[in-house]
């Protein structure tokens, strides 16, 4: 597993990151990585907001005015199972390839957890590693093929992290 990646973890508004959520957040983004084959150095910048916050980042990015639980804005587009394997995409100044951004929302976080009966840790990792997928392409737009492939691929990488199900 590449460990030289950089995943800084901040916090919207007057929240705080607990050492224990960036950590996690961190190994989830890591795993998913490997599992997926990425190679090369990357960035992935992580906000974590509240149901405010994520609604004006969706209302302003996005035109939806409602809240989620998680948004991810890729940098680039690449085709799921092909992530980067080089550096063509890296930042000069940094070495690391930009695979984008996301924000968490923590209500949703302690809301979904209780509502599908398991831990608000695997909830926030969960959120995690569905937006990395998003960020290497896959998506979940239809209710076919598309969707199956993504939940395979989150699975595969939860139960990684001794997380499943």
């Amino acid at each position: 597993m590449v460990k030289n990646h950089r995943i800084p973890v901040t916090a919207g508004l007057e929240d705080t990151v607990s050492r224990a959520d960036a950590a996690l957040i961190r190994r989830a983004i890591r795993t998913v990585l490997s599992c997926e084959g990425v190679a090369v150095p990357c960035e992935i910048n992580v906000l974590l907001t509240d149901e405010d916050g994520i609604r004006t980042i969706n209302r302003e990015m996005r035109g939806v005015d409602a809240p989620t639980d998680v948004l991810s804005f890729p940098a680039f587009s690449y085709l799921p199972g092909q992530p980067p394997t080089d550096d063509a995409d890296a930042d000069p100044m940094t070495g690391l390839t930009p695979l984008g951004d996301m924000a968490i929302n923590l209500s949703r976080v302690a809301s979904q957890a209780k509502e599908y009966g398991h831990s608000r840790k695997r909830e926030l990792a969960y959120l995690a590693v569905h937006s990395v997928l998003h960020l290497l392409g896959y998506d979940h737009l239809d209710e076919g093929e598309q969707k199956r492939a993504m939940r395979a691929r989150e699975e595969t990488v939860m139960a990684a992290l001794g997380l499943p199900r």
